[in-house]
């Protein structure tokens, strides 16, 4: 009886937090992301670039993240630092990626894929921290970029390529030349918290109470069914697994960026 009343609550709890997003009724951030309140009252519209280890990456673990900053007239730039050729498919995942973009309303001209031999997507494949930061940095001025978007130090899942996107983009912040960048990472969460889906909600915004607005964002996904139409896009990967990953993760519905 106990675990019935277990499973009821979870339900009603994951049935609330996914209306409170649906509905737009919930407004977790003590102040508003990249809100520019010496500008007249209005946001300055930044060049952001997020940087990211695989095509999938951007569908999988950062929507809520771009959902806003289209929404609110910021200019996106995707940087995929592999084609994730892993298992052979990397050119179909190449195409897979523009098209995805183009669900998450960002240009085709703003996409970047690059297939370095030193860079191929794996588990084990180690890449080099100052050769990510060099190519980031070139991105960074060839594109006018102001802000970056990453990953932390454990990436959300723990792909090593991920997390050494992290140290390349963390390389970069460290060269004199580009101190003037502001750098934000999607902060990793244990696995009760990475798989409770929309009732993240409530977790990320006690977590972010706790932390000095400036430093810490929480920004809800405020329209989560584009997570499953991007992720779709990406029909090499689209299997049954991975679709229960976006049914279920947090990052679906809640992405909380922690400053560089």
């Amino acid at each position: 009886m106990a675990w019935l009343l277990i499973i009821s609550s979870v339900i009603v709890m994951w049935i609330a937090s996914l209306f409170k997003i649906l509905h737009g009724s919930y407004s977790p951030s003590k102040g508003a992301f990249l809100n520019d309140s010496n500008n007249g009252g209005s946001a300055k519209k930044r060049n952001v670039l997020l940087v990211v280890a695989h095509p999938d990456d951007e569908s999988m673990f950062f929507t809520p993240t771009i959902n806003y900053l289209t929404s609110r007239g910021h200019y996106i730039h995707i940087l995929c630092l592999s084609i994730g050729d892993a298992d052979g498919k990397g050119n179909t995942r190449k195409e897979e990626l523009y098209q995805a973009s183009a669900t998450l309303k960002v240009a085709h001209q703003h996409v970047k894929i690059l297939d370095h031999p030193d860079l191929q997507d794996g588990f084990g494949k180690v890449w080099n921290h100052n050769l990510l930061a060099k190519i980031i940095e070139e991105e960074v001025v060839n594109q006018g970029i102001d802000l970056i978007i990453t990953f932390d130090n454990y990436g959300v899942s723990g792909h090593c390529n991920h997390c050494d996107v992290h140290y390349g983009v963390r390389k970069l912040l460290l060269a004199s030349s580009q101190r003037n960048v502001e750098a934000w990472e999607l902060v990793s969460t244990n696995i009760f918290r990475k798989y409770s889906g929309p009732v993240d909600i409530w977790f990320s915004n006690l977590y972010s109470m706790q932390c000095s607005n400036e430093m810490l964002h929480c920004l809800v996904n405020e329209q989560p069914r584009k997570s499953f139409l991007a992720m779709a896009q990406h029909a090499s990967q689209w299997v049954w697994f991975r679709k229960l990953f976006v049914a279920f993760s947090t990052c679906t519905y809640v992405n909380t960026l922690r400053k560089m």
